[in-house]
């Protein structure tokens, strides 16, 4: 039997006719001064996205995008809250583009991406305020930013010729053919296209470079340092994956030597497989990287640790060359590579991995007759709860305490259809949901909009 879901919204707010106010049917309440939400309150509100919980569980950095109508642009700026909902406060202000904020592991700064130099470059900000400093300045723009364990190393990801010796010789070659007087392209096999961007024959590729040899100074600049590896080279294939791939594509190993990374390595048949494999490459490049994944002849995906090192959770799907498949939750112990299906009796599709602080526990999202929903897996048994059933939850992250048996906060974001994202936290059990900010709480409360309801039937 399969479960329809339509959610319709229905008008909930009438109008007084001895007053001309708007009363809201749910608190009978009269509200004046409030038009009806058009697109052009979509347009404003404020966008929350890519929340980061300091290591001592006691900030929370995010990304906060903001549009302004009449200059027909936006901007995206990191700012800072309190775990528990005060404290709110802009952490940077320069008007290009800043984020994918990652904390070090002490705490103590933030590293960004940030286009402030004219090109997109990593950047880096102490914790408690102060100037950015620029940790990269490579020839060519990074795309995505990891943080290794031990903070010793960064990973980034650029655009690169696949057969290019180096950087600076896809950086050549691009000067090249920019200056050339033909724009035509030759295309002798798929893809074309991802959306809005046509192929150039470059890749996405994850380099790491060691943090202590790139520290420079804004007032003394040095030459960029070497050390710089590209863990991909040589392979025909894309981490982040295209075209919706991003920094939750790889990941540091707990040792912080290697990297585990997503990629589809298929060659000419890329545009109709779906295998995406697991891979792990030693940081210095020294060696190939190795597939983790080949038995798996569909999509795998989603590299996380446990936070003791001994287990690698992902995300895998069965059926090869088909889209739609289900995601399964599957652990590999590591290093060994003994792996189990946590999942397979679940009939979800789960979207993120999240370990709570003992490691006992996965928290996940998966769509859920009309909601994207947060769920709980026991690691032991596979068995489901759901911690926040309504809205849809997007990027869910552990609040560290220094007993990983006392389990935290989850902290995420959740929109629905009356609200833009804004921050939660919630308790491992689905108790107490707080909301951490209200952003968007002024510009919702001048919009008239209906109120939603929701129904499901078989057919």
């Amino acid at each position: 039997m399969i479960s329809i879901v339509i959610i319709a919204v229905a008008t909930a707010l009438t109008l007084s006719p001895a007053t001309g106010a708007r009363r809201d049917s749910r608190t009978s309440t009269p509200r004046t001064s409030t038009h009806p939400f058009s697109v052009h309150d979509m347009l404003a509100m404020d966008r929350i996205s890519d929340p980061q919980v300091s290591p001592d569980g006691g900030t929370i950095v995010f990304v906060r995008r903001t549009t302004d109508l009449k200059a027909n642009r936006g901007r995206t700026d990191l700012w800072l809250v309190n775990t528990g909902g005060t404290g709110l406060r802009r952490f940077t202000s320069d008007p290009s583009g800043d984020s994918n904020p990652r904390w070090s592991p002490d705490g103590k700064s933030v590293l960004f991406i940030s286009t402030r130099s004219g090109s997109s470059q990593v950047w880096r900000i102490p914790a408690d305020g102060g100037e950015a400093e620029q940790v990269t300045d490579e020839p060519l723009d990074v795309e995505s930013l990891a943080v290794s364990p031990d903070g010793t190393h960064i990973a980034f990801s650029m655009q690169v010729f696949p057969d290019a010796p180096t950087i600076e010789a896809t950086k050549q070659r691009l000067d090249e053919i920019a200056e050339q007087s033909s724009t035509g392209r030759l295309y002798d096999r798929l893809f074309v296209r991802h959306w809005d961007t046509w192929k150039d024959g470059r890749r996405a590729h994850i380099f790491v470079m060691p943090l202590a040899s790139v520290q420079r100074s804004v007032s003394e600049p040095q030459a960029p340092a070497r050390g710089l590896h590209d863990v991909m080279k040589g392979m025909d294939a894309d981490c982040p994956t295209k075209p919706f791939g991003g920094p939750e594509d790889y990941t540091f190993t707990p040792d912080s030597r290697f990297i585990v990374f997503t990629a589809r390595d298929v060659g000419s048949a890329e545009a109709w497989s779906t295998d995406f494999d697991l891979y792990v490459a030693p940081c210095d490049g020294s060696a190939k990287p190795r597939c983790l994944t080949d038995a798996n002849r569909a999509w795998d995906a989603n590299p996380v640790f446990s936070p003791d090192g001994k287990k690698l959770a992902y995300l895998a799907m069965v059926k090869p060359g088909y889209e739609s498949d289900r995601f399964r939750i599957m652990l590999m112990d590591w290093p060994a590579g003994t792996r189990r299906t946590l999942t397979e009796d679940w009939d979800r599709s789960s979207g993120s991995i999240t370990f709570s602080p003992g490691g006992k526990t996965i928290y996940t999202t998966a769509n859920n007759l009309g909601q994207r929903s947060l769920f709980s897996v026991n690691v032991a048994t596979g068995v489901v709860k759901t911690i926040v059933r309504d809205g849809t939850v997007r990027s869910p992250a552990m609040v560290r305490t220094a007993d990983p048996t006392a389990g935290g906060r989850i902290i995420f974001g959740l929109d629905h259809l009356q609200s833009p994202v804004e921050l939660y936290s919630v308790t491992p059990d689905g108790g107490d949901l707080s909301a951490i900010t209200g952003i968007n709480a002024e510009k919702l409360a001048a919009a008239r909009m209906g109120e939603p309801e929701q129904f499901t039937f078989s057919g």
